[in-house]
């Protein structure tokens, strides 16, 4: 901008000496007065525009330091967004893996339920069978000569009496227990009989503990006289 202004001061120049050749030195105080206040004019336009090109200059400065904060702040920006997309991604599987935490314990509880309800189940078959058992316990010792015990690990033993005609109290023992599946299971014989399986199967096919016991003593009478 100043280089325009300097290249028409010059121009202006050769102007006033063409025009002072042209027409005289009869008017070269009329000129001389005319050329001062057109330089001093055009020095005012020249200040008064190079003031103006340098305010341009400072708004054009702004203007880059305004761009160069909004691309630093969409930068920013774009970071956060990217950041805030990430969280919400963990979120997400954060929420996804507690669904699935939640849904496996609720699982786990209605299994344990179902455990908890087969295991009363069992429980009272087995108190029931044990109570059973216990009614008939003084049927069988005066009709019998049975004598049943409770002994450790929840066993009943029965002991069996007035079998071998030679020693009348001779004891033939048959230990019984209930077991996890709530079956009778027959744990020892003394002395040991050859058909205690087939009678341990039928006692829980039918679940007749009389008719069990009165061939436990058949199958002992018959041994004794062997």
């Amino acid at each position: 901008a100043e280089d325009e202004v300097t290249l028409f001061e010059r121009d202006m120049k050769e102007f006033w000496i063409q025009f002072k050749i042209s027409y005289g030195t009869e008017q070269n105080n009329q000129t001389s007065a005319l050329r001062d206040l057109c330089k001093e004019t055009l020095e005012a336009l020249t200040e008064k525009w190079s003031k103006k090109l340098k305010e341009e200059d400072v708004m054009i400065d702004k203007i880059h330091e305004y761009n160069n904060e909004i691309l630093q702040q969409s930068k920013y920006i774009a970071e956060k967004e990217e950041q805030l997309t990430e969280i919400k991604s963990k979120l997400n599987q954060e929420q996804e893996q507690q669904k699935n935490l939640t849904d496996s314990i609720q699982e786990l509880k209605q299994e344990l339920m179902k455990k908890m309800e087969i295991k009363s189940s069992k429980n009272k078959a087995a108190k029931e069978k044990l109570e059973q058992v216990s009614k008939i316990k003084t049927l069988f010792k005066e009709h019998l000569a049975l004598e049943m015990r409770r002994i450790p690990d929840e066993q009943l033993q029965f002991i069996f009496r007035h079998i071998d005609h030679k020693d009348p109290d001779k004891p033939y023992v048959c230990t019984l227990s209930i077991n996890e599946q709530g079956d009778y299971e027959v744990n020892s014989c003394t002395p040991p009989l050859d058909c205690i399986a087939e009678l341990q199967l039928k006692l829980r096919e039918t679940n007749n503990f009389s008719a069990f016991v009165a061939n436990i003593r058949k199958a002992f009478t018959a041994l004794s006289y062997k």
